[in-house]
């Protein structure tokens, strides 16, 4: 517990904290605007709509896509923020006397792992609050119901936290991995960005030259797991749900444990 005290004061003592909380609110606005442009061409659609049940534009999709507006903005801040946490370490040259006042190193990442979960729920918690307020506005203007009674929407909710969290481990051990705080930053960023659209046109291109069954095979990049995990299959070809959650469980327990067995292994003099 005190390793967890100690972790939450290193993080209100820097500006990081406050910094990503600004980067959300434009990253969350933006999400919140094109989700709500997708709910008013699903109203435009009127009762057929309803029959479209694989999509892009379903209405259980773009329904749960506005309860769950800000996850791709939200998850990336929480990526970083995560990875910082070790990264700050050696960036303020603190890693010595961390690692010499508590030398099982291997509870200093676990220390980290759960500040970057509360982190990971924080943001969460906030994003989720504004939706469950202005998705139902946008709903109400654009289709004519909240569609808060349906299962789906509440499902959509609980996994979203679920994304956060496995990302936020996920962070943690890429920020051991890449030691270097500009380097980790720049490196997620752009993997987490430009890596998900190179790697799907990557997968299209090999459905299209080889065989189509190899589209399947896409979930194997976070980000798309993510997203199947939330808002559910897009056709009738693709995985399940669960699918998705095992991807991003399988490359939270690598990153955790490659970074907790680097960190016991690695010269931090």
């Amino acid at each position: 517990m005190n390793l967890v005290s100690a972790e939450l004061l290193k993080l209100r003592t820097t500006s990081l904290w406050w910094i990503f909380a600004l980067l959300l609110v434009p990253l969350y606005g933006v999400a919140l605007a094109f989700n709500w442009l997708a709910a008013r061409a699903i109203g435009a659609l009127g009762p057929e709509a309803e029959n479209i049940s694989f999509s892009s534009f379903s209405v259980e999709r773009i329904v749960g896509n506005l309860y769950t507006s800000g996850q791709f903005g939200g998850v990336l801040l929480v990526l970083l923020l995560s990875a910082i946490l070790v990264t700050n370490e050696f960036f303020h040259l603190t890693a010595t006397a961390t690692f010499l006042t508590t030398p099982r190193r291997e509870l200093v990442i676990l220390a980290k792992m759960v500040v970057s979960v509360l982190i990971a729920v924080l943001v969460w918690l906030l994003t989720t609050a504004l939706n469950l307020v202005l998705a139902p506005v946008a709903l109400t203007s654009t289709v004519g119901d909240t569609h808060l009674g349906e299962p789906y929407v509440w499902q959509a909710i609980g996994l979203n936290l679920l994304v956060h969290v496995l990302w936020a481990l996920v962070g943690v051990g890429c920020g051991v991995l890449i030691r270097s705080q500009i380097g980790a930053t720049i490196t997620l960023t752009v993997l987490y960005v430009v890596g998900t659209q190179i790697l799907t046109a990557v997968f299209a291109l090999l459905a299209n030259l080889v065989d189509d069954s190899i589209l399947r095979m896409r979930i194997i990049i976070p980000t798309l797991a993510s997203d199947l995990l939330v808002s559910g299959p897009q056709s009738a070809d693709d995985l399940p749900r669960w699918v998705g959650a095992a991807v991003l469980l399988a490359y939270a327990a690598l990153a955790g444990a490659l970074g907790t067995l680097i960190t016991r292994q690695r010269d931090i003099a």
